[in-house]
Order: structure tokens, then sequence, then C-alpha cells
């Protein structure tokens, strides 16, 4: 029989696991929605904390950073980033996405900046950095980095991210908490294998996923805006080109640019009739350098 000691002492470890369950299944039952092409995602913040957090984000950069105020650049951006923001609301945009109209705070706003980089945040707030000008060369290829990160807000992957990273967590302090039979060194060793774990069979594949649904959203998003989806593919080979040695697709958040070359051309069956019957922009012309 067991004593009441043991007893108690299975109790005590088991309060911790029990705890991470119950805090899981609120977290889940929360966040649970669906999201871009009828994917079932769990998000750890409403569409409003998003916004919040991303309007503060915002401040915060262009508090930091020379922020060029006026030019043809600044145009550009501002043109361009509306249409994308129109066409994420297009009926048909919509109806490949699966998703419902989003109805963001849009900002647009360019950083003088040797950076290859441009980004969106939550809830709509733009930033451009002068250094992927030179890689993006034309209104098209700036149009397709825009989408890419337009697409990364309107399926709330920042929302999502948190959320895999808070189960994760709570998964590991189950495990940690039932660890009490074994030496410290032991314990060690699960945990850093328990860390290693999660890092490349959860939260990197989901990374990766994130990339690549961005991609397709993107594509869809240039496309409905009026901009040519083929030259998508032209960017990503300059960026190819550009990075050089690139680190194992296993260990990396972002797909291959071989991998992420091919599925654009698979969805380009997706963009063209979209684009097809959008607006055409003259998306050739070079970009301005300010």
């Amino acid at each position: 029989m067991f004593s009441d000691q043991s007893t108690r002492n299975v109790s005590i470890r088991l309060l911790p696991i029990l705890l991470a369950l119950v805090i899981a299944g609120l977290l889940i039952a929360k966040g649970w929605q669906t999201g871009p092409f009828g994917r079932h995602q769990i998000v750890a913040l409403s569409p409003e904390q998003e916004a919040q957090l991303g309007a503060q984000a915002f401040q915060q950069v262009l508090h930091e950073s020379e922020v060029v105020r006026e030019g043809p650049i600044v145009a550009v951006v501002r043109r361009l980033g509306s249409r994308l923001a129109d066409a994420s609301n297009h009926k048909d945009v919509l109806a490949r996405l699966q998703l419902k109209p989003q109805h963001f705070q849009w900002a647009y706003r360019v950083v003088r900046s040797r950076q290859v980089n441009a980004f969106c945040l939550p809830g709509g707030k733009v930033v451009v950095y002068t250094g992927i000008l030179p890689v993006a060369e034309t209104e098209d290829g700036l149009a397709t980095v825009l989408g890419h990160e337009i697409g990364h807000a309107l399926a709330h992957h920042g929302a999502e991210r948190m959320a895999q990273q808070q189960l994760v967590q709570l998964g590991q302090l189950a495990v940690a908490s039932s660890l009490g039979d074994l030496d410290p060194r032991q314990q060690r060793q699960v945990m850093a294998l328990l860390g290693a774990g999660s890092q490349f069979g959860i939260l990197l594949p989901f990374s990766r996923k994130h990339e690549s649904e961005a991609d397709h959203i993107g594509l869809l998003l240039m496309a409905a805006a009026g901009y040519d989806p083929r030259q998508a593919i032209h960017f990503w080979q300059r960026m190819e080109r550009i990075s050089g040695n690139q680190r194992l697709e296993f260990t990396s958040t972002h797909p291959s640019h071989e991998h992420r070359i091919r599925d654009l051309k698979r969805w380009l069956a997706e963009a063209e009739p979209l684009y097809a019957h959008s607006d055409k922009q003259r998306g050739q012309r070079p970009l301005p350098l300010p």
C-alpha cells in the first residue's frame, strides 16, 4: 500500500501538470479560430489587443529611426500600400483566403536604413526600409515584399506564434514537474532535449508554415491590386542571389528559396485570373531612391 506521505508527494507533483493542462485548455478554447485557407489556428490575442501592441511598436520604431518624411518613394509606398490594403478586402481574394474582411487602421512609413527589410505590424502599420529598394527594383518587386508582410498581419501570425510559445512553455513546465526522481544532471539533459525538440519539431515548422502562407496571401494581394504576380518569382530569385549561403531549411524559420519559388510557381494559377481582371499598374517602373 502507498503511504500517506507518498500519496501527498504524487499529488504535489501532479498539481503543476494539472494546472498546465487547465491553462492550455483555456488558451485553446479562447483562441481557437479559422485562419487563412480554412486552416485552424490558436491565437493568444484578440484583434484589438494585436492592433494596440502593433501601434505601440510602430511608434517605438519611428521614434528610434530616421523617417523619410517626403519625396517620390514616400508617395509610391503609400499608393502601393493602399492598393494592397484595398485588395485585402476584395471579394475574390477573401473567397480564396476564406477570411472575413478586416478593418485595419493602415499607416505607411519609409525609414532610411541599409537593412534589407520591411514589415507590417498587427493592425496594418507598414514600415519599409530603404535598404530593400535596390533589391525590389520595381513597383512589382515592392508589391511582392509588402504583400508578403501584409499577409502575416492578415493571418494573425504574431498572435498565433505567441500562443504556440505559451503552449510549449506549459508543456515544458508539465514535464519539469515530473522529473523529481532524476538527479539534477539528468533533469538538465531531459529539459535540453525537450527544448530542442520543441524548437525543431513545433516552432520552426510553424514559422516556415507562416512564411509560406504569407507568400501565398501576398501573391494573391499583389495580383488583385494590379501588380504582375510573375514578378514575385524574379524578386525571390534576386533575394537568393544576394543571400548567398543560407542555413539548412531544417534549422531555419524561412523556407529555402528553392522551395519558396517552387510554391510561387504553383500558386500562379490562382493569382493570374485576379491580375487579369484587375486595374493593372505600371509595375515595371523603377523605384525612386530617396
